[in-house]
């Protein structure tokens, strides 16, 4: 039986030599193919090393930079109150509890007028007000941080020491048990003001990645709760805001990276005091605003051991707060059936 193998190329059909062709250039495309793949993921890896001996070393010149502080002082520089370069007398509690403090007010301000604003352009707002809106709340996030210092004292400090904290005392200060939170002198800059102006810079990176997320929610999903009788807040409530607890849970650990970091603003409204009030009206300090004041000017090793070492103690605050957040948002996916 003879079987012909040269047919016309018009037939669709191919000769025997062409199809080896066809097949040695395919072989020779998948070579190529895998030989990209290793570049690229040998590539991604080199990269990867290279965050990961950057983070080591600036850990460790961290570290090295801070022993003769953490030699002098060991675990009483936590919870220290006591800032003194003239004696060598230095203590961090009052920066780490003015970084902490204005976070919380921050968050706590910040947290809510995001997630209202990013309902507000998924769910509620106009078509028509949907870009201008989202474009005006994304250039705060564009705003020099020093621009926001500036404003807070000049402009937001004395409106507040004249009309918001007389109003906090009477109102809020009248409230047993909390009142020592809005006791003293109204002198428009502190601790609360501090956390209100961080609030306002965390707003649009918080509502920015809450309004995306809200985005990606299925329609159908909605239509669906709208069409068995629900009203918009329980539609949100129990289709939107389950859907979407990962992505909400990441842009609050954005903000609230942003806010324990943040520092001209901050150094410009909180007081720069090394003293610890209850009152939030009192000055204080944070970490960063210590920072940016007193390390230009550090003189001595132990003086320039115990800014270090607040760095470290910064550094440290931010890694846990980003590994908690880690280790929530992997038992969300759990709980929602993503266990890869």
């Amino acid at each position: 039986m003879n079987v012909n193998y040269t047919n016309q190329s018009n037939s669709g059909t191919f000769s025997l030599p062409d199809k080896k062709m066809a097949k040695i250039h395919v072989v020779a495309k998948l070579k190529r193919q895998l030989f990209y793949d290793s570049i690229f993921r040998s590539t991604t890896w080199f990269f990867t090393l290279i965050v990961l001996i950057l983070l080591t070393g600036l850990v460790i010149s961290l570290l090295v930079g801070s022993i003769p502080a953490i030699k002098a002082f060991g675990f009483n520089f936590l919870i220290n109150s006591e800032w003194n370069p003239v004696t060598e007398k230095f203590g961090g509690l009052v920066p780490i509890a003015g970084t902490l403090v204005t976070s919380i007010i921050a968050l706590s301000i910040g947290i809510p007028i995001s997630f209202g604003i990013a309902l507000f352009l998924t769910e509620l707002s106009p078509p028509w007000l949907r870009r201008p809106l989202g474009t005006a709340i994304e250039l705060l996030a564009g705003i020099p941080s020093i621009i926001y210092g500036m404003w807070g004292l000049f402009v937001f400090a004395p409106i507040f020491a004249h009309t918001g904290q007389p109003w906090l005392q009477n109102t809020l200060g009248q409230i047993p048990g909390i009142d020592f939170l809005f006791a003293g002198a109204f002198m428009g800059i502190g601790t609360l003001t501090a956390g209100i102006i961080l609030a306002i810079m965390v707003i649009p990176f918080i509502a920015a990645v809450m309004r995306d997320v809200f985005e990606v929610v299925p329609s159908m999903l909605k239509e669906s709760a709208y069409a068995l009788g629900a009203t918009t807040w329980e539609v949100i409530w129990h289709v939107v805001i389950p859907y979407t607890r990962i992505g909400m849970v990441g842009g609050i650990m954005l903000g609230l990276g942003r806010a324990l970091g943040e520092t001209m603003a901050v150094t410009f409204v909180i007081g720069n005091a090394h003293q610890l009030h209850a009152s939030l009206f009192m000055p204080g300090n944070s970490i960063a605003s210590a920072l940016a004041n007193e390390f230009t000017e550090a003189d001595g090793e132990l003086y320039t051991a115990a800014l270090i070492e607040l760095g470290l103690i910064l550094f440290l605050i931010t890694f846990i707060v980003l590994a908690c957040s880690k280790i929530l948002l992997l038992r969300l996916r759990k709980r929602n059936g993503d266990i890869s």
